[in-house]
């Protein structure tokens, strides 16, 4: 994405057979150049190396508590009869989907069994026929000629449109607050969405997410809810579409991460807030990109990695027997920072538009820039790399890394756990 500059400083890599610290700075170093740019600022942003890879990971210290699990006990990658699959199990939906393709009780074991017995492809298949999230381990040659990778070559990194009407009201903000009063509503989920509205929401912006009830993200929470008001809405029930569609006519910006055509199914489909909101900027994340056989398929970052040929080609640069994921997910990170960097050049452009990326568009971006570490691996976080305030989180007193650019960032709100406040804007 052309625009404002910045400059890199500062050395490290994360040791990856992919060029991972290297997109971090340039995703993160595109959303702060759009924050520049809307405080009108003069000289390019500095984004140090280091911090920006490890702002690639998560970067809560507990002080005194530990993080919950990242993991569900039955996620994670399996042997098949002729390869390897990975299952995410995380949510509670996905898991019992996974569960009823493989007709197996919630036993690791007893699963690790039952993919053992079967074809990867088989086993993809049969999850995902139940709505669930599963990926064979494919090659990057593989995944180039498949029919999914083939259309999402095709595609922009970002896929702009432009609608008639008239830009939102909204002016920027102080340098120091750029997007204070912008209007942000935020329905995504793990992480590359919330990794956007994170963005905005420490530029300043008034960031609203919305969940349906009893959703949670476990360690998630703790990194993408800072600065954010935090709701719940049914959008199954007609009440909770009404609600949202008035809070949508309000809004400057809807950053949204549902699959392709999921919001027309719940009767929110792009007409229906086009017309609850003409000055609408309208930014979307889908897994699989928006064309192709696969558009519509359920995803993550980790799975993502496994389709695209990333985990493959990690495995051969490691010399290892399985699958080897990027050392971060740095799929869902530099899409997120994308996002931001799309929602703040639409601001600037002051005029109602749409932008549509993907974290596998992402991966094809990743996996045609090869490693170029500077032969400095990432030492671990230390505390010259935590910024001084204590953080009150609803988990317990934490500091969190430095943020990599010079670009002011901070967040109102601390890291709180979702559901915290009602559906309305301040």
């Amino acid at each position: 994405m052309d625009g404002p500059d910045y400059a890199e400083t500062g050395q490290g890599s994360w040791p990856s057979a992919f060029a991972v610290s290297d997109l971090a700075v340039a995703s993160i170093g595109a959303a702060c150049a759009e924050a520049g740019a809307l405080a009108d600022r003069r000289a390019p942003v500095v984004i140090d190396r280091r911090l920006a890879s490890l702002w690639f990971g998560f970067t809560v210290q507990p002080q005194g508590w530990e993080l919950p699990p990242v993991w569900d006990a039955l996620a994670g990658i399996y042997r098949a009869a002729d390869g390897f699959v990975r299952l995410h199990t995380n949510a509670p939906h996905h898991k019992a989907a996974a569960l009823r393709a493989l007709d197996v009780d919630a036993d690791r074991a007893r699963v690790e069994a039952v993919v053992a017995g079967m074809p990867a492809e088989a086993v993809e298949a049969a999850v995902v026929a139940q709505d669930g999230c599963a990926a064979r381990l494919m090659s990057l040659e593989d995944w180039r000629a498949h029919p999914q990778g083939r259309a999402v070559a095709s595609e922009p990194l970002i896929a702009w449109q432009r609608h008639d009407g008239r830009g939102t009201l909204w002016r920027p903000g102080p340098a120091e607050r750029p997007l204070r009063g912008l209007k942000v509503l935020d329905l995504t989920r793990v992480l590359a969405g919330p990794v956007c509205t994170r963005t905005l929401a420490g530029f300043g912006a008034d960031v609203l997410r919305i969940d349906p009830p009893g959703w949670g993200e476990a360690l998630v929470e703790t990194e993408v809810t800072p600065g954010k008001r935090l709701a719940t809405l049914d959008l199954k029930t007609e009440d909770g579409r009404r609600q949202l569609l008035d809070l949508l006519s309000e809004a400057d910006v809807f950053v949204h991460g549902y699959r392709k055509d999921a919001l027309d199914a719940l009767g929110l489909g792009e007409s229906v807030r086009r017309a609850a909101n003409p000055r609408l900027i309208d930014v979307a994340l889908n897994a699989y990109g928006w064309t192709g056989p696969w558009a519509g398929r359920r995803g993550f970052d980790s799975l993502v990695q496994m389709s695209s040929g990333i985990a493959h080609r990690g495995m051969e640069w490691a010399g290892a027997d399985t699958p080897m994921p990027l050392p971060v997910q740095a799929l869902d990170f530099a899409t997120g920072y994308l996002m931001a960097a799309a929602v703040m050049r639409a601001v600037r452009l002051g005029r109602p538009m749409s932008a549509r990326l993907s974290l596998a568009r992402t991966a094809a971006l990743l996996a045609s820039v090869p490693a170029d570490n500077d032969g400095a691996d990432l030492a671990p976080v230390g505390a010259a790399d935590l910024a001084e305030p204590v953080e009150p989180t609803d988990w317990g007193p934490a500091r969190r890394v430095r943020w990599p650019s010079d670009q002011a960032m901070h967040w109102d709100r601390p890291a709180r756990r979702l559901h915290a406040d009602p559906p309305r804007w301040s």
